[in-house]
């Protein structure tokens, strides 16, 4: 009998301390549970991207020839830069300058979260006619637009079109597959800091026939008279339109690559102000990386406040340090990267959250993607409470600061010149994990040393890792092998 009420009392403890083990949040022992921010250093940073004396592009390019980049010993690449190297903030303080930006931010998400919905069935040749008809060769106008309807265009990179290339100043953007750059004549064409490209100064220029294979991958295409007709849009309410042609692409010094297909825009309202167009990186057949049959790309951004930059880079070895991610795709919409995101952890503490939330479901719902012109990752909204919780939480040594716009938890970091900031970490599928870095994590919305926490809510079903998570990081995608990887202070 004794020995019955020894075995059932043991039965007891035992599950009653599964039961505790599974109920406490997991700790994950081998990361730092906090990483140190220097305040100061990035409120300097706020002041110098506002400052005329920030250096010029053509200041950067002369540095830039006289260095190698760091990874495309047998690849091709071309330079990136920050959207405030191309375009110099009209702001007088660093407040209005995020604000700015945070509307970009909203309108680019808002985009990437439409594309998942639309259907090109709703679109008729009727769209794309008055391209062509009304463009003549009057003067044209190059408004410059400004706010949310700028959408977006963060990071742009210097790439060469035509025989003999005209170099133009191109914004990257991973969520997109079509390229494309505006062109004369202008129906309608925003400013940019490059001369509009002119088809007619190029002899490898080639317009498409309506009754091409390329013309036929677009979704939304239309014909006159025996020319394929493109329109990209945004879901802001941006567009582009024009023709569909194949022209010379060129990488610097590193090599150039015929036949590229690339829309010439006449008629491009509401975004990408500065850049001559866009290069698309998605997982479409028209991007860029499909096109060139590139087996892998990677880049590094750079903090937006600096004057410095850094690579674009195709086919190149990615560092043999990266943190590698499955990459996966959706079968609704083969544009977008997805990764495979198990979990995340705050303060070493691991988010009690449902997997569920970062996987892609049976109707192309869910998972989380990397996206290069998303500025604050976009959590569902119950991961991101979890997430802002534990952060603060975990962040009592700093003085609360209440909300700004889209953050809702803020910090007075402005009697510090250091901060101790808990660690954020992703993990991966397959056991790699991400830590990322304080600058990574918070960021300032002013001058003075308000920090605010730089992720956000979604009631949307996708979640974007942005790029103020990858700043600083060499991103590489490797296609051939369908993973994503990671390198902390490689760019």
């Amino acid at each position: 009998m004794a020995s019955s009420f020894s075995n059932f009392l043991s039965l007891i403890i035992t599950v009653s301390f599964l039961r505790n083990a599974l109920c406490r949040p997991s700790l994950t022992s081998s990361l730092p549970h906090s990483q140190i921010l220097d305040v100061s250093k990035y409120i300097q940073n706020t002041l110098q991207v506002l400052s005329p004396n920030i250096k010029s592009l053509q200041q950067q390019e002369a540095i830039e020839q006289q260095q190698q980049p760091l990874y495309s010993s047998s690849a091709f690449s071309v330079s990136i830069y920050p959207r405030s190297s191309l375009v110099k903030p009209q702001h007088t303080d660093y407040t209005s300058l995020t604000l700015s930006r945070l509307a970009r931010d909203s309108a680019r998400v808002s985009s990437l979260n439409a594309m998942l919905q639309l259907s090109p069935t709703n679109f008729t040749y009727s769209h794309l006619k008055s391209v062509r008809t009304m463009s003549g060769l009057e003067e044209f106008q190059t408004p410059l637009i400004s706010g949310s309807s700028q959408g977006s265009g963060e990071y742009f990179a210097r790439l060469g079109v035509g025989e003999p290339a005209k170099e133009f100043y191109m914004a990257i953007d991973t969520g997109s597959d079509i390229n494309w750059l505006q062109c004369e004549p202008c129906d309608e064409c925003y400013q940019q800091t490059d001369p509009i490209f002119n088809p007619s100064d190029s002899s490898t220029y080639n317009q498409l026939s309506c009754d091409s294979p390329v013309c036929a991958a677009l979704e939304l295409s239309g014909c006159y008279t025996d020319t394929c007709m493109y329109q990209v849009s945004y879901g802001d309410g941006s567009f582009t339109k024009g023709e569909l042609a194949t022209e010379t692409v060129s990488f610097g010094d590193s090599g150039s690559f015929p036949n590229v297909a690339i829309g010439c825009g006449h008629d491009n309202e509401g975004l990408f102000t500065g850049s001559a167009g866009l290069l698309g990186l998605g997982g479409g057949s028209l991007s860029l990386p499909s096109q060139v049959k590139a087996t892998s790309f990677s880049y590094g951004l750079v903090d937006r406040d600096s004057d410095s930059s850094s690579t674009l880079e195709f086919n190149s070895a990615g560092p043999s340090d990266s943190v590698f991610a499955p990459l996966l795709r959706n079968s609704r919409r083969d544009t977008f990267f997805y990764v495979g995101l198990e979990g995340i952890s705050v303060g070493g503490e691991m988010l009690q959250v449902p997997l569920s939330i970062f996987q892609i479901d049976d109707n192309g719902r869910g998972g989380i993607i990397v996206d290069s012109g998303t500025a604050v990752t976009r959590l569902q909204s119950s991961a991101y409470n979890a997430l802002r919780d534990t952060f603060v939480k975990y962040a009592q040594n700093l003085p609360s600061a209440g909300e700004f716009e889209l953050f809702d938890t803020c910090f007075d970091l402005s009697s510090m010149s250091t901060a101790n900031v808990p660690t954020v970490a992703f993990h991966f599928s397959g056991g790699r994990t991400l830590p990322l870095h304080a600058q990574n994590t918070v960021v300032p919305i002013d001058s003075s040393g308000k920090y605010c926490l730089a992720f956000a809510p979604t009631d949307e079903s996708m979640s974007i890792i942005g790029n103020v998570q990858q700043q600083g990081t060499r991103v590489s995608y490797d296609l051939t092998n369908n993973l994503v990887g990671f390198s902390l202070d490689k760019c």
